[in-house]
């Protein structure tokens, strides 16, 4: 009997001794959730009795964490976000091998775990050893030391690894509660990787980049490889990674019949590479396969034109004027006309005056006789300060001369200056990709992988029409060429290039002359925004790395990086101080006002002449008639 009263003594202490661990997990978990403050649903798989497990459910249920009991049996039902879905496991129950194969399911990566179990730290471990929790892994272990509950953190670096790397979090007692707690932070408490191998992907399209990754020359070729080169390896070893280089001559474009994409793209999907040492732009395809970091280079594809002469759009004889400035100039004239005409008028019909003009001959300049087309020749050689053969000889007439041509002096001289400054002036007129596909400025492309791909396959009508008539007419050698003899053809005006900016800016600064630089415009092919690092999808480095650029922003690395290796827009420092040759072009409308000048003479001409053959034969007629 006696022993009997020691063996339900025994069971009693060990049921009311679980009941009590279970209960400190409850609040232990509970008291966790709260402090990490952040929306939480749970899923346990626990074996305790019904009793505590309605205790469980009715505690985080007061919480206010939406929780449900799972089954050893069946699969983890997905939650999303996958990241605030908290799984429970007491690794004392059997059959948990069965959940914890379901680790890899990636319906369910990155979700939260907490495990603990009546066995000691070495034996929980022992289970989860063979898993594989990644870097980005939110995997906490909970163990019993005396009185004191320890809350550890596990992951690993690489899925061949031995053991898991444990980060310490919390320390917990029934009594006092937390007596220590360090909010788990990624970026914070695993930016140590420990020299691990990570693969790269960089893209090179020209060779000879390979010598010059790092020594800042021919900065002009591949500035963004050897940006991006720079970048990464800060990063790597920001993080304590080793780089594994992999070299392409392409980002990678989709094989429509495979899925697949070559190049560094292609590196990434197949899961050859963990990021793309390499910018990329975002394209609607390639954010299907991977993620994109974080921007890491300025670089931008645009057309690069010297602005034509503004002659060659407008007619710059009559822009020195506003038009109501026009409308008071041809008042004047108007008004000068109708004066001089009735003084001359008066002169000549007045007796006295008449007898004193024709009686007048001291070899001065003759008389102005009355009649609209004289006194209009007479206005002309005043517009033109070039003079006139005849004036009016009273002093009214006189008066009258000598303000027209001081009035018509000062239009004069304010039109020429005018001019001289248009002959200088750059149009503005274009400004996109319509106007450019209706100008006379012929266009090429740098020939290189990328620009290949976006102008070959564009389907939107302005530049799909900009491909097939000015970059790769039918019969004709498609214009894409290298940037030296790009840029050359810029220099000589009237020609588009579209390139990356840096790459053409450096040439611009090199070969052209001061007041070359002055004037150049830029219109974009292709609305891109500027490239990002890519990355393999759903990688475990995802948030360290991006953390880890934005570190290199906000420290002045990336700028001072770019300012070394890219190349700005040259600043026009000598605008208006260059005196070129007027062309044809510029002249193009004084030469038409001479044509048509001469064309009238010519009608006139033959008017004239057809009038007086007319003439003469009507008096030949008349004449035989008497």
């Amino acid at each position: 009997r006696m022993l009997l009263k020691i063996l339900l003594s025994v069971m009693i202490f060990e049921v009311s001794s679980g009941e009590e661990n279970h209960t400190e997990i409850m609040e232990l978990v509970n008291a966790f959730i709260m402090k990490e403050n952040v929306p939480t649903k749970i899923t346990a798989f626990i074996c305790w009795p019904r009793n505590l497990q309605l205790k469980f459910l009715k505690l985080f249920s007061r919480s206010g964490f939406l929780t449900r009991l799972g089954k050893v049996v069946e699969d983890i039902q997905c939650s999303f976000p996958p990241e605030h879905h908290l799984i429970m496991m007491d690794l004392s129950c059997e059959n948990t091998k069965a959940i914890l194969n379901q680790v890899k399911r990636p319906d369910i990566v990155p979700s939260r775990w907490m495990f603990w179990g009546n066995k000691n730290d070495s034996e929980m471990l022992t289970l989860l050893n063979k898993l594989y929790f990644n870097v980005d892994s939110q995997v906490y272990l909970i163990s019993k030391l005396s009185t004191t509950y320890h809350i550890k953190s596990l992951y690993k670096l690489q899925e061949n690894s031995d053991s898991f790397i444990e980060n310490h979090i919390a320390n917990w007692s029934p009594n006092l509660g937390f007596t220590s707690f360090n909010i788990f932070s990624l970026p914070r408490n695993r930016t140590d990787l420990m020299g691990a191998t990570l693969k790269l992907s960089f893209v090179i399209t020209n060779n000879d980049t390979l010598n010059h990754l790092e020594d800042y020359r021919d900065i002009h070729i591949d500035p963004i490889s050897k940006l991006s080169w720079i970048m990464v390896h800060h990063l790597m070893k920001m993080v304590n990674a080793t780089p594994t280089p992999i070299f392409r001559a392409t980002w990678g474009y989709k094989n429509t019949s495979t899925n697949l994409f070559s190049g560094m793209i292609g590196d990434l999907q197949t899961g050859e590479a963990e990021l793309g040492g390499t910018a990329s732009f975002f394209t609607v395809d390639r954010i299907d396969v991977v993620d994109f970091v974080s921007p890491s280079a300025p670089t931008y594809m645009r057309f690069i034109f010297r602005a034509p002469p503004l002659s060659y759009t407008t007619n710059i004889f009559t822009l020195p004027f506003d038009s109501w400035v026009w409308y008071c100039c041809f008042a004047l004239i108007a008004i000068i006309l109708v004066v001089v005409y009735l003084i001359v008028l008066w002169e000549w019909r007045n007796p006295v005056f008449r007898k004193h003009i024709m009686d007048k001959h001291d070899g001065n300049m003759a008389a102005l006789k009355p009649g609209v087309s004289n006194v209009c020749l007479m206005e002309i050689g005043a517009i033109t300060q070039q003079g006139t053969d005849s004036e009016p000889k009273s002093i009214a007439g006189r008066i009258a001369t000598i303000f027209t041509f001081i009035a018509l002096m000062f239009l004069y001289t304010s039109y020429s200056a005018n001019i001289v400054a248009l002959l200088q002036s750059t149009t503005e007129s274009i400004r996109t990709l319509e106007d450019l596909l209706s100008s006379r400025i012929s266009l090429g492309v740098e020939d290189i992988v990328y620009a290949h791909y976006y102008f070959e396959n564009a389907r939107e009508p302005v530049r799909k029409s900009i491909y097939e008539q000015k970059i790769a007419p039918k019969g004709q050698k498609p214009n894409f060429m290298s940037v030296q003899e790009g840029i050359k053809r810029v220099q000589s005006g009237f020609f588009g290039f579209h390139a990356e900016l840096s790459t053409s800016y450096k040439m611009v600064a090199d070969t052209f002359q001061e007041h070359e630089k002055c004037g150049l415009k830029e219109i974009s092919f292709v609305s891109l925004v500027q490239p990002w690092l890519p990355m393999k999808k759903k990688s475990p480095f995802k948030e360290i790395f991006k953390v880890g650029m934005q570190k290199m922003y906000e420290s002045g690395i990336q700028r001072r990086e770019v300012n070394r290796i890219y190349t700005k827009k040259p600043v026009c420092t000598s605008k208006g101080s260059y005196f070129g040759s007027a062309g044809l072009l510029d002249c193009y409308a004084a030469f038409l006002i001479f044509g048509i000048g001469v064309g009238c003479s010519f009608i006139l001409l033959l008017v004239e002449t057809f009038m007086r053959k007319y003439v003469e034969e009507k008096h030949q007629l008349e004449a035989r008639k008497t």
